[in-house]
């Protein structure tokens, strides 16, 4: 049985052209109608913008060679039926496109969070989670650009470019050509350009979001960055990172900016060539200047749209590099799958055992080695021992946060890993000894227990937390925001929210890890009563370092370097002189105490 480690795909998933399909796969079907408007409208504004170059022609001949009046009014009324249009079209499709854009938007961020709540906890006991919101923050709008910057790309720049060649291939070929000369050396420049900025793109996102991250860290950790006056370590940290983003930031920009003196130089050479030709056929030839007005205009106009496909592969690299980020998050195969077949978990004595259990995180030694234990139904079972002898580890097991590299794990004769992660999760309430509350009310964060629980269900938890009475001493009650992870609370009242989160639950296994490590001796004896009223019926699972906490427990077992080594009740265990358990309660002794 493998480790909780999720497997990760090479970053570098593929060409600008593979991610475009995928990105097409996924969301093109969805929004056919609204990428058909867009390009219709896109579409019209390239006909239009091609029409305004090619009647420039009639309106220099007609108006200022010819001087009929009575085609004038002709001509300028269908140049602003022209404009009217486009204006038109502009707007449907930016406005088109923006919606599906937003749509696609929030889809990857619901996709994400789906997908990051699928995987592992050891997945993100590696990852950093500051860097991973800020890397999901920055990288979830490049789907969104690859499919915006091709659809306009092609339907508005491609097709008004196409349209304007057109106009100035009908008006005169010759001078048409002379454009074109230049045009190869220009293409493969820009490639050149698109390569070195595909890896500088991919180095500014990751440096970026080291960056964000370590700014979120300095703002979580404040009170440890005063109290050891860590300011100035920190603040060199920082600006070395920043340092490093705002280079690689400075290279991108000569990177993307050297695509305009190509394109300037290339439209100074191709206007001044035709200017000069045009010129002198008119000069020597007395050719009507009409044809070389609307191939100028054809020109002019056509100048934009040529510079935005110039960048189109830049702009386009660095929105495929932010999507393939998001994708390489995206394909991350999660290890504890669900087995084929799986079924509910049946909870009648709610008896837990391990069978050989060994396990090791990614990194390290293994912390449990061939654990046999059982905790009763029904019953009270207090693991102890020394820091770093794997306590924590049963815990965390048990809800499957990780599975077991050796051995199984039975809830009434029923292996876990066969039964689905939501079943066996709804049978367990948990307290961990670093309680964590959410943004919202103090109601609400009980209410996370069990989201049906009605208002008195919730208040008789807190009561039996012993959290009632503070609870009632905030500003508003029960309906007191908590501010971030409960800063605006002590941590023992942070405790008691936690414990009444688990109460509040009604579950019959509940596991404690430490739940009272965070209270004082007051608060602690009045938790340590509520708890066992709420233990009563219910099989609990405790982890102590004061060993007062769980002399009352019907069950205690020794822990000692990844094995359990004694087990009895409190009683038995104190008696054996040579054990480890009696060593501790020496050491303890005043707090022991019958």
């Amino acid at each position: 049985m493998g480790l909780a480690k999720d497997k990760k795909p090479h970053l570098d998933s593929g060409t600008v052209t593979s991610v475009l399909k995928r990105v097409i796969a996924e969301n093109g079907r969805d929004h056919v109608k609204g990428y058909a408007f867009a390009i219709f409208c896109l579409v019209v504004v390239a006909a239009t913008t091609a029409f305004t170059a090619w009647i420039m022609e009639a309106v220099v001949n007609e108006a200022f060679a010819n001087q009929r009046a009575d085609i004038v009014w002709l001509i300028c009324g269908a140049i602003f039926v022209a404009f009217v249009l486009r204006g038109l079209a502009t707007y449907g499709q930016s406005v088109t496109l923006s919606k599906i854009g937003n749509n696609i938007v929030a889809r990857y961020q619901r996709r994400l969070y789906s997908h990051l709540m699928g995987l592992s906890v050891g997945f993100f006991s590696e990852a950093r989670s500051a860097h991973l919101a800020a890397q999901i923050s920055q990288n979830v709008n490049g789907v969104r650009d690859v499919l915006n910057l091709t659809v306009t790309s092609t339907a508005r720049d491609l097709l008004t470019l196409i349209a304007l060649i057109g106009v100035m291939i009908s008006k005169d070929p010759i001078l048409s050509l002379i454009v074109f000369i230049v045009a190869p050396p220009l293409i493969l420049a820009l490639r050149y350009v698109s390569r070195r900025l595909r890896s500088a793109t991919r180095e500014s996102v990751e440096l970026n979001s080291h960056v964000l991250g370590a700014m979120q860290e300095t703002i979580q950790g404040i009170a440890i960055v005063k109290a050891f006056t860590m300011e100035k370590e920190l603040g060199n940290k920082v600006e070395k990172l920043i340092s490093q983003a705002e280079n690689r930031a400075n290279r991108i920009a000569r990177l993307t900016e050297r695509t305009a003196p190509l394109t300037e130089t290339f439209a100074g050479f191709a206007i001044s060539s035709v200017l000069a030709y045009a010129a002198f056929r008119s000069i020597y030839d007395g050719v009507p200047p009409g044809a070389f007005f609307a191939f100028v205009t054809a020109l002019l106009m056509a100048y934009d749209p040529a510079r935005r496909l110039a960048k189109l592969q830049v702009h386009l690299e660095r929105a495929v590099v932010n999507a393939r980020m998001i994708y390489a998050l995206l394909d991350l195969q999660p290890q504890q799958r669900e087995k084929p077949g799986a079924r509910d978990l049946v909870v009648t004595e709610a008896r837990i055992e391990f069978r050989g259990v060994s396990f090791a995180y990614a990194s390290g030694d293994l912390v449990l080695r061939g654990v046999d234990l059982v905790a009763d139904g029904g019953r009270t079972t207090a693991l102890v021992g020394p820091s770093g002898a794997g306590k924590s580890t049963i815990i965390n097991l048990i809800p499957r946060f990780y599975d077991p590299s050796e051995g199984c794990i039975l809830i009434d004769g029923q292996d876990i890993t066969d039964v689905t992660k939501m079943s066996l999760r709804q049978h367990i309430a948990y307290v961990s000894q670093q309680p964590y509350l959410f943004e919202g009310t103090i109601r609400d964060n009980i209410r996370y227990g069990r989201p049906e629980a009605t208002d008195a269900e919730v208040e008789e938890a807190a009561r039996l937390a012993f959290a009632h009475d503070f609870i009632l001493a905030q500003p508003f009650g029960y309906e007191t925001p908590v501010g971030e992870n409960g800063v605006t609370l002590s941590g023992g009242q942070r405790q008691r929210l936690s414990i009444a989160r688990a109460l509040v639950r009604n579950a019959p296994i509940l596991l404690l890890d430490e739940a009272t490590s965070a209270l004082d001796n007051e608060s602690e004896a009045a938790v340590q009563k509520a708890l066992e009223t709420a233990m009563s019926g219910r099989t609990v699972i405790v982890i102590a370092h004061r060993l007062s906490t769980v002399v009352n427990a019907d069950k205690i077992i020794v822990m000692h370097e990844g094995r359990a080594v004694e087990e009895g009740t409190h009683e038995t265990l104190a008696q054996r002189e040579d054990g480890l358990y009696a060593r501790l309660n020496n050491l303890q002794s005043p707090d022991t105490s019958p």
